[in-house]
């Protein structure tokens, strides 16, 4: 489920290709939308960044699921985005993100808040793990230049950086990903899973 039709069809047009027939894909606002009390799992990724009220969203799955099911939440910690060398456009893209996403509600440093929304929602047995990729080379270094080509819409309506400052940190960025000789991580990663009491 996403608010996006473009990853949605996207989702869904992988599952065919690799002949997975047991999925529904739907385009829906979980803020909005209605959840029937019928899952075992629920399983949100990168969605409590962005939410003006996250510990709301987390009480409609907690309705949603049946008791002894299992919420597994996953999310970031921008703050512990790392290179080598240092490099201040990587250091630009942080500050210019972290900004945006918290100018429109949200919150990109929720990660290590999670066991603490899951707890007041009303799960239990909070557990949560750290992931942290970084690397050489490959997609990994690349998700950070093509992040922010994503996010430079979003940079400039609220006003934080020009169109013209955006591009060059974009290229900047490309280039150090694509140098073998740089170390390029993604935000820290808070993974997060509990349970919906049985009884």
């Amino acid at each position: 489920m996403d608010f996006d039709d473009i990853k949605v069809s996207m989702a869904r047009a992988e599952a065919t290709a690799q002949q997975i027939v047991n999925i529904n894909f739907q385009v829906a606002d979980l803020e909005v939308c209605e959840l029937a009390s019928e899952f075992d799992l629920a399983h949100a990724r990168f969605i409590l960044q962005h939410l003006q009220d996250p510990e709301r969203l987390l009480l409609k799955i907690w309705k949603a699921l049946r008791p002894g099911g299992v919420v597994v939440v996953t999310d970031t910690d921008f703050r512990g985005y790392f290179s080598e060398p240092d490099n201040p456009d990587l250091r630009r893209h942080v500050e210019l993100y972290t900004e945006t996403v918290k100018r429109r509600g949200g919150d990109p440093n929720i990660g290590p808040r999670l066991p603490a929304l899951l707890t007041r929602a009303g799960f239990e047995n909070v557990q949560l793990s750290v992931v942290q990729h970084a690397s050489t080379g490959g997609e990994i270094k690349l998700i950070t230049p093509l992040s922010m080509e994503n996010e430079a819409e979003a940079v400039v309506a609220e006003g934080l950086a020009s169109k013209v400052e955006v591009d060059r940190i974009v290229s900047e960025l490309y280039k150090f990903a694509r140098d073998p000789e740089t170390v390029l991580s993604g935000p820290r990663i808070i993974q997060t899973w509990a349970y919906r009491p049985a009884v």
